[in-house]
């Protein structure tokens, strides 16, 4: 019997003036504005589409995948039906939807598409009263960069009209090939779901020695391991990866099951929401333990009775042991790349190391760039965001696995090799702290005054004076890069005060804000002593906190009494 061509739609609409991508491509938005707002989501998905040259469009691959919050059923099905209107000619799909942020890049990367769709508001809460977001990944498995952002915003904000399908019904739970004949197409639209885990895996299989890491975790002298999933994307990837290859027993393995609500918890691996983990790892039960964000791109590690290890340095120590991962050792190391937040210690590798060390902007699109020209190996972000140029996205996973890596080959612990590490090359005391849900007009007049202030000519060579401690101001700015690879110039990307003993305090926005705004507080400071190296990180920068609170008058004008998260 021959099958009824489903008919492709053309539907009118009315522009929307606030689908401004964030950086790397990415919308982010009260999931309940998703919901009440006519047509808001195929407005998006629409201009996304149409920034892809027609030429460029018709018959390509594209991937799709999702962290499996509230929401993600419904815009998995537009954004089918759409992109077979748009002429794409072939989805990708992970079964029942899921896929983590690196998989999509590894999937990409894999199979040559023009690009990926990403369903995630990455750390943020899920649920009807949570948030939603769209993501846009380009043909280089990375985030889009802001040339495409533009084009989606431009596209956006004169959109009429979208093209669906919208009797187009498609499987998420069934492996495998389903074809659809559309009205006046040629071909028919094919989609492919596969497995979430497999192609992710084989990448990972070639990356590390599992056999070492399977000792670890099985032999005479393993280690027990907890990992929390948060109830987000990477439950099936943790109990098939950690639990199933390596060997890791299944009860090492919590939060599995992706909920759409997270479980009621903010997806965020750091030690304010991933609270069951530091509980467990307090109990000194366990030697190892990591957390994932909601689409996997996020870690943190604790070592035994919680050791916490900051994220800028778990960057500079997994720089520091690339020899125990045999990618590296195959393919060498050219350059590393860290966010201006993060803190300096990658640097103090790098210099060891005779290895350059790139300045950018928060934000992985930037570090893409790098690694498709061949400069960069291994990046971070004091986000909590690690990965190499296996991909062009920050991998929660593949960091796991490099410090699974180098606990195998160093046979230390968690805590062990982080000392050692600051013994060599010095402690980084660092810490972040955030303002989260502030009235953008009145983050937006902090930062202006700020910046008016510390780039005030009688600012430089400043001294302040607390306590005991004195600082001299060295240099201030509003940090601005320069692309090696294209020139490109990317301006006032956060606020920086550098002290003359190396200090620093930076004052950013957070781009991936939606409605409310966030403003984060950024303190460095730098301890060669050994002697001096097991001080509380609050203590040590509380004198350069005082100073950031003074200058930036943070709390009476926003009438709070501290930051919501300390990182």
């Amino acid at each position: 019997m021959e099958r009824t061509p489903i008919p492709v739609l053309t539907v009118q609409t009315a522009p929307y003036e606030d689908q401004r991508p964030t950086g790397g491509g990415g919308l982010r938005r009260p999931t309940a504005l998703f919901e009440s707002q006519r047509n808001y989501l195929p407005n998006f998905v629409q201009s996304l589409l149409s920034s892809v040259d027609l030429r460029d469009r018709q018959g390509c691959t594209m991937v799709v995948g999702s962290d499996g919050r509230y929401f993600n059923k419904t815009a998995i099905e537009i954004v089918v039906q759409m992109a077979a209107a748009n002429g794409i000619g072939r989805l990708v799909i992970g079964q029942n939807g899921i896929l983590s942020t690196p998989a999509v890049s590894c999937i990409i990367r894999k199979i040559k598409a023009a690009g990926g769709i990403i369903l995630t508001a990455s750390h943020s809460p899920g649920g009807p009263g949570g948030e939603f977001g769209v993501k846009f990944e380009v043909a280089n498995g990375g985030p889009a960069p802001d040339i495409v952002s533009d084009k989606i915003y431009q596209i956006s904000k004169t959109l009429e009209e979208y093209t669906i399908c919208p009797d187009l019904r498609v499987d998420l739970s069934r492996l495998g090939r389903q074809e659809f004949d559309l009205e006046n197409k040629f071909k028919p639209f094919r989609v492919e779901i596969v497995d979430s885990v497999d192609i992710y895996l084989n990448l990972l299989r070639s990356i590390f020695d599992f056999s070492a890491i399977r000792n670890l975790l099985t032999g005479p002298n393993q280690i027990k391991i907890r990992i929390d999933a948060m109830n987000g994307v990477m439950g099936p990837y943790v109990r098939r990866i950690l639990c199933d290859e390596l060997g890791a027993p299944a009860n090492s393995a919590i939060n599995c099951i992706p909920l759409e609500d997270f479980g009621g918890q903010p997806p965020d691996p750091n030690l304010t929401y991933a609270t069951a983990l530091l509980e467990a790892m307090r109990g000194g039960e366990y030697g190892f333990g990591a957390a994932f964000d909601a689409d996997g791109d996020r870690y943190m590690i604790l070592g035994q009775n919680g050791f916490f290890v900051n994220a800028s340095d778990s960057l500079a120590i997994i720089a520091a042991n690339l020899s125990c991962i045999p990618y590296f050792c195959q393919m060498g190391v050219r350059g590393f790349g860290r966010s201006m937040p993060t803190s300096t210690a990658l640097d103090k590798v790098a210099k060891v190391m005779k290895i350059p060390v790139y300045e950018t902007p928060t934000g992985w699109r930037y570090f893409s760039n790098l690694m498709d020209s061949g400069r960069c190996s291994l990046c971070g972000e004091e986000s909590f965001g690690t990965g190499s140029d296996h991909l062009r996205e920050k991998d929660g996973l593949w960091a796991v696995l490099a410090w699974l890596s180098i606990l195998a080959a160093r046979k230390q612990s968690v805590e062990e090799i982080v000392r050692d590490h600051w013994t060599k090359f010095g402690r980084h005391y660092y810490c972040r702290f955030d303002y989260e849900a502030l009235e953008p007009r009145t983050a937006y007049f902090i930062m202006r005054d700020l910046e008016a202030l510390i780039t005030d000519k009688s600012f430089s060579h400043q001294q302040f004076a607390v306590g005991s401690n004195i600082y001299s101001v060295e240099r201030t700015d509003s940090f601005e890069y320069i692309d090696p690879v294209d020139g490109t110039v990317t301006k006032r990307q956060g606020l920086r005060i550098i002290f003359s003993d190396a200090s620093r305090l930076i004052f950013r926005m957070s781009a991936s804000s939606h409605v409310r705004a966030t403003l984060r507080i950024y303190a460095e400071s730098y301890e060669k002593d050994p002697s001096q190296h097991n001080k509380e990180p609050q203590a040590v920068l509380s004198p350069l906190i005082a100073i950031a609170l003074k200058i930036s008058q943070i709390h009476e004008r926003t009438g709070r009494k501290g930051p919501t998260v300390i990182t």
